[in-house]
């Protein structure tokens, strides 16, 4: 009766120390998954602040501004984005730190770049590619999904308005201007 009770004992505890070792490398892959995404997150932050894109930027702004929408070719944002929809849509990227550093700049130029004309719709007749930026696009989506939750559904529009568009714009066409 005891080796029966002493070898029970040892089963239960053999899977005990299984399942908290599954349980710990799983915590542990997790752990490293956010860091990972964090700084990728950063390192991405980095590049969109850069000179080049931050060039990239206050160029599609004024062109979005004048409604010069046919020299709009500089997609350089929109595919920056792209990639960020990409990373995340594919869970490298964890998409509450996206939010966190990108959320406004998405959901703006994505409306900018689709109102009052269309241009990524444009550029995909252009180029016969129904995908193109659909990784924006539905990034797009996910962070006005976050903004319902984060903000309440009485807070989160897609777009404040044309005004705070304008307003974006206008500062992102302000960028390393001279005062």
């Amino acid at each position: 009766m005891v080796d029966i009770n002493l070898t029970f004992w040892g089963f239960v505890g053999t899977w005990v120390l299984v399942v908290g070792t599954i349980a710990l490398m799983w915590w542990q892959t997790r752990q490293s998954w956010i860091l990972n995404s964090a700084n990728a997150v950063m390192t991405l932050r980095e590049r969109f602040n850069d000179p080049t894109m931050r060039r990239a930027r206050r160029e599609l702004a004024t062109c979005l501004l004048e409604h010069e929408h046919e020299d709009v070719t500089n997609l350089e944002v929109a595919a920056f984005f792209e990639l960020i929809g990409a990373l995340t849509h594919r869970e490298v990227l964890e998409d509450d730190l996206v939010w966190e550093a990108f959320g406004t700049w998405i959901a703006d130029y994505y409306w900018a770049l689709r109102h009052p004309v269309d241009q990524i719709g444009q550029a995909r007749a252009a180029l016969k590619d129904p995908l193109l930026f659909h990784e924006f696009e539905w990034l797009t989506a996910r962070i006005l999904e976050i903004d319902r939750r984060e903000l309440g559904p009485s807070r989160a529009v897609a777009v404040e308005g044309e005004a705070e568009i304008r307003a974006f714009l206008q500062r992102e066409s302000e960028l390393d201007q001279p005062n």
